[in-house]
């Protein structure tokens, strides 16, 4: 091969090589797809919330029991015998007993105890006030309307009535989930509520009341309400203890903190 030929050979090299050179950085190649992202396994859904312990257990309740909504004779008799008849006709309201026992309990610690749920009736006469302390006040001869249910009240068998809600328990039980509790343990509310009614202010004197009347409202119309802001936001079942005085409010106080006693300090045996 001539010098001229192997001088042209190698330019002809040099450029194929520049021209392969050139179309290798004009066109790169294609990357090789990336292999999918390795996902981590999914978390395990996190476990429900543990329902809420239970502060203060009952036994079981022994026997059969009636379906709620056909409760009312079988309570009938069952009070009749703790209380007498004469009594459960005179103080008692017992259509759907076992849901009103329950929403007014649970009411008495809210600002509303809607009197048309109350299991028992509701006391004869009319509220009364007189002039004391330079305004309105509670008149003493107003406590005299409550003196016949209180009376009634004081004299109930504490350790006979526990024994006879233990008895009606799952029907209470049930009652309470209806209105709107489900997995919560109405005993615990109850105990509760009465902490609440037993926490009732003491004032020195008749409390001062005062006339509300909504706008638009006639003279002299509107309910009563306390003229000391701390005594009216007290809870509903506090404000009845106020107004019947404080002669009244003392023998419920103390059948109250009777039954609270047989309610949460049963022996272990019975727990």
């Amino acid at each position: 091969m001539t010098r001229g030929y192997v001088v042209a050979f190698v330019v002809l090299l040099a450029i194929g090589g520049g021209v392969l050179w050139w179309r290798h950085r004009a066109v790169p190649v294609a990357p090789a797809p990336a292999p999918p992202p390795v996902l981590a396994p999914a978390a395990p859904p996190a476990p429900p919330p543990p329902p809420p312990a239970i502060r203060h257990p009952l036994p079981s309740s022994p026997g059969a029991l009636p379906s709620l909504d056909g409760s009312d004779s079988y309570v009938d008799n069952a009070l009749a015998e703790l209380l007498g008849r004469k009594k459960v006709r005179e103080f008692l309201q017992l259509d759907g007993a076992i849901r009103r026992f329950v929403a007014t309990i649970n009411n008495l610690a809210t600002d509303d105890a809607s009197a048309s749920l109350w299991p028992v009736k509701t006391t004869p006469g009319r509220f009364e006030t007189e002039a004391g302390g330079g305004g309105t006040v509670i008149a003493a001869r107003n406590a005299e309307r409550y003196a016949p249910f209180v009376h009634f009240a004081a004299g109930i068998d504490a350790r006979r009535a526990v024994a006879l809600y233990i008895r009606l328990y799952p029907l209470l039980q049930q009652a309470y989930e209806d209105l709107g509790y489900p997995g919560k343990y109405l005993n615990d509310r109850v105990v509760e509520v009465i902490d609440n009614l037993l926490a009732t202010p003491a004032p020195a004197g008749p409390p001062a009341v005062k006339r509300f009347v909504a706008d638009g409202g006639p003279p002299g119309a509107g309910l009563y309400v306390y003229a000391d802001p701390a005594l009216e936001a007290s809870t509903a079942g506090q404000k009845i203890l106020l107004r019947m005085g404080a002669e009244n409010a003392a023998p419920l106080t103390a059948k109250l903190r009777e039954i609270r006693a047989q309610l949460v300090a049963r022996p272990p045996a019975e727990r």
